[in-house]
């Protein structure tokens, strides 16, 4: 989250008021940026722990080391840290997904040879399956997150603190219709995203103890408030429906130079500028309203799929990457993997995504779920054929494959392995420490 905050921590300065129809406007605008979709990144976050006990909680200011040490790195990515300490590396777009892989993995060895000489490691997990909520940033806007989570609940501290994912970023496609095109991209991506939210599941505990959930994580975000971490409601054209949605969506807080951000409660983007208190909003207040939202899909020009939990493993994030650019960008892959997963949305219902069945199936039950898993099955295989028609080494192909003969053959999901794991890690006697078991 914390490089979703632009621009400094104190309100605009004096730019002329955002009216009602102007906001509606530049979303309907910024949204949904088309053109032939040709670039990539990705966003890496990862919870540090100790090398050989991971189990311990690692101190503060061992912590704060940690960060000045790869603050140092000539990393390509930009390097931030979120509320409970966790890393995140988030790419610059690339113009392929071999050049996306090859430049994020360079940055992860510097980044892991930098926390193993000081005895941390980085953890590919979708929830810290020890640790309590623990916030180690406190600075205006995490101040004011934290007060607007707590009225509904604790899913949102644990959420801020506790939880790590790979979020792919694609091109949100082109104006015509068709299997790149923007619309039919983004119908894909709330019903493929409930098939990776399977896939990848990888957080079956918190604080120590199992859960009903194979994806805690994205039981947490489907749990922070009525409104932040929903999709806009699918019966309006996607620019329409995404405009509506944020300017209907509670504003979590108010920036001001002068003392704390107030947190107003229920207060809509929309009602704000109708009301102009306590202060007119203008276009920078827009920006940064939209950056406190968290659907599983968040458009910004292209499209963040949120959806996917950490991976254990050197190379586990890479799976998840090369699966989804392949099925979205490879026309002969997109135009057959939305068949596949079109018959979903019968499943999936009115509600909008999280909270609809299809997608707390996902990540209650991973691939158990017989209609995900014969998804999932078609899904990588289209996804194997269409990766050397974009360029993927033979190492990212059978990492893909690995995986696939691993876990989907099966019905599984890495969640089903993390017990063997946690077991091992916590009497030290495991050599990968969520690194994960090489293939």
């Amino acid at each position: 989250m914390s490089s979703d905050a632009p621009g400094d921590h104190g309100p605009p300065g004096q730019p002329p008021p955002l009216g009602e129809g102007e906001a509606e406007d530049l979303l309907r605008c910024i949204c949904f940026k088309t053109g032939p979709p040709r670039t990539v990144g990705v966003e890496l976050e990862w919870l540090i722990h100790h090398r050989d006990q991971p189990s311990v909680p690692v101190p503060h200011h061992r912590l704060d080391a940690a960060a000045a040490l790869l603050r140092a790195l000539p990393l390509s990515a930009a390097l931030t840290f979120e509320p409970g300490g966790q890393l995140e590396l988030s790419s610059r777009p690339a113009d392929s997904l071999m050049a996306c892989i090859d430049a994020t993995a360079a940055d992860l060895t510097a980044v892991r040879d930098a926390l193993d000489r000081v005895g941390l490691a980085p953890a590919g997990l979708g929830v810290d399956p020890w640790h309590p909520p623990r916030r180690l940033l406190h600075e205006p806007r995490y101040d004011a997150m934290e007060v607007s989570f707590d009225r509904s609940g604790p899913a949102g501290r644990a959420m801020m603190c506790t939880t790590a994912s790979v979020q792919v970023c694609l091109d949100a496609g082109e104006e015509e219709p068709g299997p790149l095109g923007y619309g039919r991209r983004w119908q894909l991506s709330h019903l493929l995203g409930a098939v990776l939210v399977a896939v990848f599941a990888n957080s079956p505990f918190q604080y120590g103890r199992p859960t009903p959930w194979r994806s805690t994580r994205q039981s947490l975000w489907a749990g922070l408030d009525p409104w932040r971490s929903l999709a806009p409601p699918g019966h309006l054209p996607p620019r329409d429906a995404w405009a509506a949605h944020v300017l209907d969506t509670p504003v979590m807080c108010i920036r001001d130079d002068d003392g704390p951000w107030a947190v107003p409660d229920g207060l809509t983007f929309r009602d704000w500028i109708r009301t102009c208190a306590p202060r007119p909003p203008v276009r920078s207040d827009l920006d940064y309203h939209i950056s406190t939202l968290f659907p599983p899909v968040r458009p910004r020009g292209h499209l963040e799929l949120r959806m996917i939990d950490a991976q254990h493993g050197a190379d586990g994030w890479l799976v998840p990457l090369a699966v989804t650019t392949a099925l979205f960008d490879d026309p002969e892959a997109a135009e057959t993997v939305y068949r596949t997963v079109k018959p979903l949305a019968e499943t999936a219902g009115p509600g909008p995504a999280p909270r609809n069945p299809l997608w707390e199936s996902a990540a209650r039950d991973g691939l158990t779920d017989p209609e995900l898993r014969a998804a999932a099955t078609s899904c990588f295989a289209l996804a194997l054929e269409a990766l050397p028609r974009m360029g993927a080494t033979t190492a990212v192909q059978e990492a893909v494959a690995d995986f696939n003969d691993r876990f989907v053959a099966r019905g599984r999901c890495p969640a089903d392995d993390l017990p063997e794991l946690l077991a091992l890690d916590s009497a030290g006697g495991s050599d990968h420490h969520f690194e994960g078991p090489r293939s």
